[in-house]
Order: structure tokens, then sequence, then C-alpha cells
């Protein structure tokens, strides 16, 4: 698909872009730990499918004209301060597969109070993913 008609293609809400290094390590912890489903990849953009969502993947040096170029000069760690919450993807499984693809597990699956069972992953280029699952259902 051609990169205007996916622009074109996707529904009205909230859009999530992770710019990355490279490509294909983001996009194999997405399919591999996460259990997503890639739409597309090649070594400038992947397109991604979790949860019903679509998000995407820039890889570095194909934002070097874009504004946000300038933010990713001298950038040691990615998204600090934020999480990417997957609310209905099971900690347990995510943890596991984290840890067999030789993943950071920051925190492993817990029951916590607010009602949650979740870990903390850290995926390529160190952003933060949250699994998580309701207890009790």
């Amino acid at each position: 698909m051609a990169a205007d008609e996916f622009g074109r293609s996707l529904p009205m809400g909230v859009g999530i872009n992770l710019l990355v290094d490279e490509i294909e390590p983001m996009a194999m912890f997405c399919r591999d730990v996460l259990g997503a489903t890639l739409i597309y990849s090649d070594e400038d953009f992947a397109a991604v499918q979790l949860l019903g969502s679509v998000f995407m993947l820039h890889a570095d040096h194909s934002y070097r004209a874009n504004p946000m170029a300038g933010v990713l000069a001298g950038l040691e760690t990615r998204g600090a301060g934020l999480e990417i919450r997957l609310y209905g993807a099971d900690p347990d499984r995510a943890e596991a597969l984290a840890r067999q693809h030789d993943h950071i597990v920051l925190s492993g699956a817990v029951d916590k109070p607010h009602g949650l069972r979740e870990c903390h992953l850290v995926g390529p280029c160190g952003y933060i993913f949250v699994p998580s699952v309701r207890i009790g259902g």
C-alpha cells in the first residue's frame, strides 16, 4: 500500500508513532513479545496492529527533514517518563516471551492494588511497555 493510501486508511482517534534507531528490532519485539501483527515493515517504516489499534514505527533517518529531527540529536533514552500501557495483553505471557528473547524485564507480572496484573518491559530503544489484564477477569 502506498504511504498516502495508508495514511488515508487510518481510523479517527489517537495515534502513536515511535521513533527508533532501527525498525527491525522494535518490529520483532512487537510481534514476538507483545503479540502484534505487522501490517507492513521496511527499513524506514513499520505499521503494527496490536489490541485493535494501529501504531507506527519510523526510523530516525526517515525523520531528517521532520520538525522532530532536532529532538533526536544526542538522545540517550527514548520515551523517558512514558509508559505504553497495553490493556488486555497477558503480562505473564509477555514477560516470559521478553525473557526468552533476552529483553529487559523491569518488573515481573504482579497483581497491583489498582486492580490490574501487569509487568514492565523495556523494548528496543528504551521504550517501556506495560501489558496488563484485570485481576479476576
